[in-house]
């Protein structure tokens, strides 16, 4: 299906090429899982394998690829889109239309189908997507689990051979991924497609996959194989493995079924007495009091009330739609609520506008991109730092310093992207980017939207360093993730929503462990123990 020899791809401008000499075989009808650190060119190899790379994004390609028997950079994109389906990390980028039957139907008419033919594929791909219920409805109203679902089904209605899939559950809660999931293995396993996927977030995605593809470091040659020999090799895993390796569990388990059997056999407490101890009392920085927010008639915020102090870590989790992003952009002053106040350090923003509440309460939104404006990743702090005056204002730098922007930008790991273009970055490389342009001036409250999308274990890792070091110094920090994960590892709290109203509040333990939607992959091996994290089985 899928040959590449002595593969090699450069970007404009670029001092060293993202592939160097790669070679691969894929055979047809496998589920592929693509792996590799945030920035190791999982992206640009699957965009070379559609032609995309270098037809849209130009830069200097040698070697060779076939892909079901075609040449991409002979083919161009319009022919290799016939037989090769893309979907993007973000569905909403290739959307054009504004219902989902019509959005499903695009690609067919661009293709000039007969009408009889277009209607009876589109009557395919609905039910092979569970898509029917949805057919008229807006393509904005749909949750992020079905957007996805819809893109899986626009590109399906050309009956590709191969489908390539850029992280796409980086952006769903884990009912919606998994939803997303199950109808990949559906279409493997029914129909024979073969897919490739490239994903950070193993722990989803292991069960499902046949063999997995690891992009290390430039230089050295990738890994490919059953991902039972291939996990051992790299530094990339999941708790369960993580876990696994250090209690010498052989064989390697890959899915909690198969941990069990060896979580079984170990003591374990009755309950963890320091997960479940009461939080120390501490003073309120962000407050929310019974906050009711509609759009378009529509009620998306019921009587919201939470608070977040001062060297707190408060997790926001619920499914894709509850209403998180919403309460998030009302804190920060970007919407305003039609029924009750928002309070930063007892006083109440209503009359404050945007740029004097973000001096003391950073936000990063969802999509890095809004906030990435310079020519270089270094001008993109010293934008924010000139933007609150903090360079020329010696009391406002008497009063709180700010971060010396070549310490932070080393801190996140991007000292070597200091003078790149930012929009050139990887995704997980401009998500850590737009981190630091807020952080740079050391807000004393943090509100974050989904911050580990696209980043690679190693890099969740220095996050959840970075928080914990900014949590004791004072910093609120209330982050909307679908991350067990990270929840597990970072919250001193977790709070649920769901249709606009809070269902839950509490530790983590207490929310986390008992969810069968939310249960950390620990948690799941050890039931009613408040064990979250490899740290707690083992002690450390």
């Amino acid at each position: 299906m899928i040959t590449l020899t002595n593969l090699s791809y450069t970007y404009p401008n670029a001092t060293q090429p993202i592939l160097d000499h790669l070679n691969l075989h894929v055979p047809p009808g496998e589920l592929t899982l693509l792996i590799g650190a945030s920035g190791a060119g999982k992206s640009t190899l699957l965009r070379c394998l559609n032609g995309l790379v270098p037809h849209f994004s130009g830069g200097q390609i040698s070697g060779q690829i076939l892909v079901n028997g075609l040449n991409p950079i002979e083919a161009a994109p319009h022919v290799m889109s016939r037989h090769v389906g893309f979907v993007f990390q973000d569905p909403e980028a290739q959307f054009v239309m504004d219902r989902v039957e019509d959005e499903i139907a695009f690609a067919l008419e661009n293709a000039a189908m007969p009408p009889q033919a277009m209607r009876l594929r589109v009557e395919e791909v609905l039910d092979l997507l569970d898509l029917s219920a949805l057919r008229q409805r807006r393509l904005d109203t749909l949750s992020g689990g079905e957007k996805q679902r819809v893109a899986i089904a626009a590109v399906m209605a050309l009956r590709p051979q191969l489908l390539l899939l850029d992280e796409p559950t980086s952006q769903l809660d884990p009912k919606s991924a998994e939803d997303v999931l199950q109808a990949l293995v559906r279409l493997n396993h029914d129909l024979g497609l073969t897919i490739i996927l490239a994903e950070h977030r193993l722990e989803r995605i292991l069960p499902f996959a046949d063999q997995l593809i690891y992009l290390p470091p430039i230089s050295a040659p990738p890994l490919m194989g059953a991902p039972r020999d291939i996990l051992p090799q790299v530094p990339l895993k999941p708790p369960l493995l993580i876990l696994a390796e250090a209690l010498a569990w052989q064989p390697l388990p890959l899915t909690i079924k198969e941990g069990r059997r060896f979580s079984a056999a170990m003591s374990q407490p009755a309950v963890n007495r320091q997960r479940s101890a009461a939080l120390p009392q501490r003073e309120t920085y962000l407050q929310a009091e019974q906050l009711v927010v509609n759009y378009e008639k529509q009620a998306i915020l019921h009587d919201v009330s939470l608070s977040v102090s001062s060297g707190e870590i408060v997790a926001l989790m619920g499914r894709n739609g509850a209403g998180k992003t919403t309460l998030l952009k009302n804190l920060v002053g970007l919407m305003r609520p039609q029924r009750g106040r928002v309070m930063v350090a007892g006083r109440d923003i209503a009359s404050l506008d945007v740029a004097t509440i973000c001096q003391d309460v950073g936000y990063l939104p969802q999509d890095p991109n809004a906030l990435l404006f310079a020519e270089t990743v270094l001008e993109e702090l010293y934008i924010t730092l000139r933007n609150h005056n903090m360079l020329e204002d010696s009391e406002k730098l008497s009063m709180r310093k700010y971060i010396d922007p070549m310490t932070l930008l080393t801190r996140l790991g991007l000292a070597d992207k200091a003078g790149h273009y930012p929009r050139d970055l990887s995704v997980g490389e401009r998500q850590r980017v737009a981190l630091a342009t807020i952080m740079v001036t050391k807000p004393r409250a943090l509100l974050l939207d989904e911050p580990t999308r696209g980043l690679d274990y190693e890099a969740k890792h220095e996050l959840l360093t970075l928080l914990q070091s900014w949590r004791a110094e004072g910093m609120a920090i209330l982050m909307i993730t679908h991350d067990v994960e990270l929840a597990a590892m970072a919250a001193d709290r977790v709070i649920v929503l769901s249709q606009g109203e809070i269902i839950a509040t509490g530790t983590a333990a207490e929310v986390l462990a008992p969810s069968p939607l939310f249960a950390p992959q620990v948690a799941r091996l050890f039931p009613n123990t408040g064990w979250l994290t490899v740290a707690d089985v083992l002690g450390t």
